[in-house]
């Protein structure tokens, strides 16, 4: 089960939303310079927060969530700072939202209709970070 929480509120996220660039991440950082007597200095530590956290539908057709739902995560996307607990495959991450990245969330409805209701049904990428 994939969850998202923030201040006592709990939302169900699709278990079929797939971590994106969970791979791509490296913890190591390193840089190397050479001294001007061509001596190499090399310097790496581990990361310590900034894991990237892209959750995303695997299709266009998978990983539907609610317009109550997508409403709820864009209200707490307004939020500056907003520290949430995300628990993906069984493991909890503390997350906040990617904002110096740009769009945090990319929704798009399953049908478009006029009169927007509560229950419509959308697709959604959502751009954390661990923090």
């Amino acid at each position: 089960m994939t969850t998202l929480s923030y201040n006592g509120t709990t939302i169900n996220l699709p278990d079929d939303l797939y971590w994106s660039d969970e791979a791509s991440w490296q913890p190591v950082v390193q840089t190397a310079e050479r001294t001007i007597t061509g001596a190499l200095v090399i310097q790496a530590h581990a990361r310590i927060a900034g894991r990237p956290i892209t959750l995303q539908p695997e299709a266009e057709n998978a990983s539907w969530i609610t317009r109550a739902t997508l409403e709820t995560l864009m209200a707490w996307a307004s939020i500056p700072g907003c520290e949430m607990l995300l628990s993906h495959r069984g493991i909890s991450y503390n997350v906040t939202w990617r904002h110096h990245e740009g769009e945090v969330i990319q929704a798009t409805p399953v049908v478009h209709y006029a009169d927007v209701q509560t229950g419509d049904y959308y697709t959604a990428t959502l751009r954390l970070m661990e923090i």
